[in-house]
């Protein structure tokens, strides 16, 4: 899912996409092929879990090969064949169930969701299946509630997952403001289910993937023996561990399914001749919601929608445990590109790789050739942000530049036109704004992921200070050694490795506690601290994780 599928998690304490044959040359001859196949062997080492791509233009396979493992255990690299969890690219297969559904006359997009849904309780507000189509229902994300981080182990039923943001404060009124939902999709896998007299596994299987001769695409279970299926993989520390387990019940609709690049290019043809929908519903998946400030969302229904080199792209990219991919079609060019990746954290992002891949092609300059400037220059940038009770810090470090979100992690920009930033491993660029005087005054995302932050202003306030390791005696080190738990079922492990204090929550890498007195410990990689405390006996029996503006209290347990 897009954001990742285990955020939730994260936000505790977190380093924190017919029948037709394909060549079996892995790579075209040309140059470009060559060129691009080049690129992605350095993305993708041989020895690391990898990535399966595809690049099709005008009908020709100019690339279809896989880079790294599949498998580190069994030594298995990746094939083009490799099935890949995809995610949030789940959703543009929820969407075009739904307006299968319409253009059957079961029901209208613009139909509130009571229809359809008659105990979800709307808080008598209007919300449509438009609404929820496009991120616009103003229904909190349950992937977003610390709650429901504990559970991801947990085969749910529907009617449990939902209760996870059943009946929670709307985030704003429907219709009035654009944030990425996944519970919208949840309750549109219900109304296919409740429509179509299927259940949402069954529709996509019967539906989109046998008629489509998708034969390697399915909803993801993992008990189902599926051949070719690549194993997903997290970093921690310098070394690549399993990524932690999650139900296949808990993305349902809004980022379940398993996919291939081969699959996902039969579904681009499907989707260039209209195979399962009219031309009209397309042209309306492929549009931009506009909020009533006039502002485009850049999200039609399960797409996000944006331009490159003045050609229209329409995109998704999808984010799971162990997982991430990009799918990237822009069909005035003929374009299709496809990254499939089980290295989510590889040294580009999927959307990267995939922007980088088609401005080649598009024989543009692309995101990758950066600017060198200044340290004087840098300077410009440096300082505090902040929008509502969203604050980043820019700072320079060395000829580096960084961004901060309170609570986040520190992130490299690197300049690529006037006042315009990328970051180093995803396709977001930073544009800053200047003053009448010249000087710069505030920052603006903008991401194909859908409709950008407003401009965050910047402020006059100095950047903190940055946080000095104390010396204190290591042997209070052993006093702390322990599991200590913030929410039932999310726990803290705390070890130590020699003179070294780390901390690892579940399902997450293990990562450095560094001290600022004897009791207080901060991370370098994240903006959080941890607080150690003692009980009347005077050992210790709870620590307080301190992360982007919250206080977790944390009871030892072990």
């Amino acid at each position: 899912m897009t954001p990742r599928l285990r955020s939730a998690g994260a936000v505790l304490f977190s380093a924190l996409v017919l029948s037709v044959s394909f060549s079996s040359a892995a790579v075209a001859s040309d140059s470009v092929s060559t060129d691009i196949d080049r690129f992605l062997s350095e993305t993708y080492p041989a020895t690391e879990p990898g990535a399966a791509v595809i690049v099709v233009q005008d009908g020709k396979t100019l690339l279809r090969k896989g880079y790294g493992m599949a498998n580190l255990e069994l030594d298995v690299p990746i094939a083009p064949e490799s099935v890949f969890e995809v995610g949030s690219v789940t959703k543009q297969f929820t969407a075009t169930a739904i307006l299968m559904l319409q253009e059957r006359g079961r029901l209208s997009v613009q139909d509130d969701i009571t229809k359809y849904l008659t105990d979800f309780p709307t808080q008598g507000k209007k919300v449509t299946i438009e609404n929820l189509l496009t991120h616009t229902s103003g229904i909190p994300s349950y992937t977003g509630m610390k709650e429901w981080a504990p559970t991801m182990r947990e085969d749910l039923p529907l009617e449990k997952l939902i209760a996870f943001f059943k009946g929670k404060p709307f985030d704003f009124e429907p219709g009035t403001k654009w944030d990425y939902d996944n519970s919208g999709y949840v309750l549109l896998g219900a109304i296919v289910e409740k429509v179509s007299g299927k259940s949402y596994e069954r529709f996509v299987e019967d539906e989109i993937f046998k008629p489509l001769g998708m034969t390697h695409s399915s909803y993801g279970s993992w008990s189902d023996i599926v051949p070719h299926r690549a194993a997903g993989y997290d970093r921690e520390d310098n070394h690549f561990v399993n990524t932690a387990y999650i139900s296949m019940t808990q993305p349902y609709a809004a980022g379940a399914l398993l996919s291939t690049v081969d699959d996902l290019a039969l579904w681009d043809k499907a989707m260039s001749a209209g195979t399962l929908v009219k031309a009209a519903s397309l042209e309306r998946m492929f549009t931009p919601y506009t909020l009533p400030s006039g502002a485009s969302t850049r999200y039609g229904y399960g797409w996000t929608l944006h331009e490159l080199a003045g050609k229209k792209v329409i995109e998704h990219g999808g984010d799971i445990n162990g997982f991430s991919c990009d799918v990237l079609r822009i069909p005035e060019a003929k374009i299709l590109v496809v990254v499939l990746t089980n290295n989510p954290e590889a040294a580009m992002r999927p959307d990267g790789v995939t922007h980088r891949i088609a401005s080649t092609l598009l024989g543009v300059p692309d995101l990758e050739r950066k600017i060198r400037l200044s340290e004087k220059a840098l300077d410009e940038y440096a300082g505090v942000y902040r929008t509502g009770d969203t604050t980043r810090n820019v700072s320079r470090d060395g000829g580096k530049l960084f961004i901060q979100r309170a609570g986040g992690t520190k992130r490299e920009i690197q300049a690529t036109g006037p006042d315009t930033f990328t970051y180093a491993m995803a396709y977001i660029t930073v544009h800053f704004s200047r003053d009448a005087q010249g000087k710069i005054s505030g920052m603006l995302f903008e991401s194909y992921h859908g409709l950008a932050e407003p401009e965050i202003a910047r402020t006059s306030e100095p950047l903190p200070a940055e946080k000095q390791e104390a010396k204190v005696d290591t042997a209070l080190y052993d006093s702390y050694l322990g599991t200590y738990e913030l929410v039932p079922g999310f726990e803290l492990a705390i070890t130590r490795d020699g003179e070294h204090l780390f901390g690892q929550a579940t399902g997450q890498p293990k990562n450095e506690l560094f001290p600022e007195s004897p009791t207080k410990f901060f991370l370098k990689v994240v903006d959080a601290q941890i607080e150690f405390q003692k009980g009347d006996g005077g050992a210790v029996t709870s620590l307080v994780l301190h992360q982007g503006g919250q206080d977790t209290v944390g009871k030892r347990v072990r």
